[in-house]
């Protein structure tokens, strides 16, 4: 009941792209242009974190496991995404220079682990 190591190297590696992407500095994200004025970021982070919660839930697609059990990996997978976007949060408050805490990115965040989380049940179970 064993899965891959090397099944989980997308979700890993997307990981480290996003780890990335929250690390670049405020002054190198373009500020004013239209896609600011309708919001564009937060359908970003659902993306973002939507395919995270993706990606680390394919290998579990046409596993061993049983329904139930790979459904509660789902449910750990979805709120350790969501728990990740509050992390990046901070990071990006306390650490990189011109950002800042965001409570809507983290709720953009949840809202793409909750997607993902419910496509996955719909599709991997």
């Amino acid at each position: 009941m064993e899965i891959s190591f090397k099944k989980f190297i997308p979700g890993i590696a997307w990981f480290f792209v996003v780890l990335v992407l929250i690390s670049l500095p405020g002054n190198d994200i373009p500020k004013v242009n239209w896609l600011t004025s309708i919001n564009f970021d937060k359908a970003v982070h659902v993306g973002v974190f939507g395919l995270l919660t993706v990606l680390f839930c394919w290998p579990f697609y046409n596993s061993s496991f049983s329904k139930k059990k790979r459904l509660q990996y789902f449910i750990k997978i979805a709120i350790t995404t969501s728990i990740w976007g509050l992390t990046t949060e901070f990071i990006q408050k306390f650490f990189i220079p011109s950002r800042s805490f965001d409570l809507l990115d983290w709720a953009a965040d949840s809202m793409g682990a909750l997607i993902a989380f419910w496509f996955c049940r719909k599709k991997f179970i």
